[in-house]
């Protein structure tokens, strides 16, 4: 949509709007005949501004994708995924790394351990600037060629914003200081014996 369209268009409800406002029980049919072809003007200009199909989904990474009745949000791409994150779950057929290799006995920790704490990674987030702040415009990316690729195809798009920018996420532990030594311990007392 572009600026003088959204203009009429903002114009054209605000109108009904107060058509809306001093509606009453002894409003003259010259008046409704007024309101209709209000309303109709509106209709026609929505559907002048919308350029696009209504969402089949109500996945905002797949709005317009296959649908399955049976998901929660209709997407029979995302619904896939989460099936088959289920059935690998059910098999028992994790990676390597999700599994311990051996029992490990859980202490009790008031902050918890290491290997409770999420995963290194590495994103880069295409954000679009919308006239007053950034605003993410995509899904993040693992690829950085990818994410620069999808903002070359959205500075190229009938409707491009202002301007873009890819941002680099990246969290990591880094072990700054180290006081002791740790040490393995037994919590069993007499070593289990």
């Amino acid at each position: 949509m572009n600026h003088a369209q959204l203009t009429a268009l903002g114009r054209a409800l605000r109108l009904l709007g107060e058509h809306g406002e001093a509606l009453g029980a002894d409003t003259p049919d010259a008046r409704l005949h007024e309101i209709k072809g209000d309303l109709r003007r509106a209709l026609d200009l929505l559907e002048e501004s919308v350029s696009t199909a209504a969402p089949a989904t109500r996945c905002p990474e797949h709005p317009n994708g296959p649908v399955d009745e049976a998901a929660p949000d209709l997407c029979l791409l995302c619904e896939t995924r989460r099936r088959a994150a289920r059935r690998s779950e059910l098999n028992g057929s994790y990676p390597a790394y999700a599994r311990p290799a051996e029992p490990v006995a859980a202490a009790p920790s008031r902050y918890g351990v290491r290997e409770d704490r999420p995963q290194p990674q590495q994103r880069w987030l295409p954000e679009q600037w919308n006239g007053r702040e950034w605003q993410l415009c995509g899904t993040p990316r693992r690829d950085r060629h990818e994410a620069e690729q999808y903002l070359a195809a959205q500075r190229r798009a009938p409707r491009a914003a202002m301007a873009y920018r890819l941002v680099h996420e990246f969290t990591d532990y880094e072990v700054v200081r180290v006081w002791g030594t740790p040490m393995r311990v037994d919590i069993e007392p007499m070593g289990g014996i």
